[in-house]
């Protein structure tokens, strides 16, 4: 009875916490359209966000180009279907890979960053100095911070993408001596409109859910330090779910257009 009850507590926390969070985007909708915009805030989060997470996303992007293909080869060679893997690679990465690969890093990376400033600046009261003065430190803390992860998580995304074909290219290279051009010419054949436009649709959606739920669990962080920690590691985790609970509903709505 007690892991029931444990469960089910648990259960109404994380759907209490969904609330919240919901209620948290509609303040952000309602705050995003008013001025004073914070132009300067939001071009130093976009730099540090990108700046920042290019290599490590550069590194993982490589990596998995690498990966996926060595680990492809054989098995498409046994069929006699080699001369299909820079198709299968591209619209594979493209289409799914690159992005949510891309998105996960980013929520540990920029997700738990956003959770433990933001949280470190409630313990040690500089947001409610800030309310004091006059300033709104959602506007400037907040806004500016979902703004800058929504634009910039699909830029990310292009960058991983691009370096993962590439080191695709370069096991084809070494393996099959297939050239730079040939092997972009199949990689740009095989793509259509309806590859790129829902992957970098949804790209915007991972952004805008990393700044969202890091932004959420470091603004109203609790329990002095240790609450630190905590909002930085629940920020992961949740937006990590979120993240597949928005792939899944993005590949079941262009499921749906596909078959129209």
């Amino acid at each position: 009875m007690e892991t029931i009850s444990k469960i089910i507590n648990s259960v109404k926390s994380f759907l209490l916490d969904i609330g919240e969070i919901a209620d948290f985007a509609g303040h952000f909708f309602k705050e995003v359209f008013k001025r004073p915009f914070e132009r300067k805030e939001f071009i130093r989060q976009c730099y540090n966000m990108g700046n920042r997470s290019f290599l490590l996303v550069a590194v993982t992007g490589f990596i998995i180009g690498l990966v996926f293909t060595l680990q492809s080869r054989p098995t498409l060679q046994e069929f006699g279907a080699i001369s299909w893997m820079p198709s299968m690679v591209s619209i594979s990465i493209i289409r799914e890979i690159g992005p949510i690969i891309t998105a996960l890093i980013c929520a540990g990376r920029i997700g738990s960053g956003i959770g433990a400033e933001l949280g470190s600046m409630r313990v040690t009261e500089q947001i409610d100095a800030m309310e004091v003065s006059g300033t709104n430190p959602y506007k400037y803390l907040v806004v500016t911070r979902i703004l800058a992860t929504t634009i910039m998580l699909p830029l990310l995304v292009f960058f991983g993408d691009a370096i993962a074909l590439f080191g695709s290219y370069l096991v084809e290279n070494t393996k099959g001596n297939v050239s730079f051009i040939l092997y972009f010419n199949q990689v740009f054949e095989a793509l259509e409109f309806g590859d790129i436009i829902p992957a970098t649709i949804k790209s915007f959606f991972f952004g805008f859910a990393i700044g969202l739920v890091g932004c959420f669990k470091g603004y109203y962080c609790k329990k002095g330090t240790v609450g630190v920690g905590v909002a930085a590691n629940s920020a992961v985790v949740y937006t990590s779910m979120l993240l597949f609970i928005i792939d899944f509903i993005a590949v079941f709505v262009t499921d749906i257009f596909y078959d129209l």
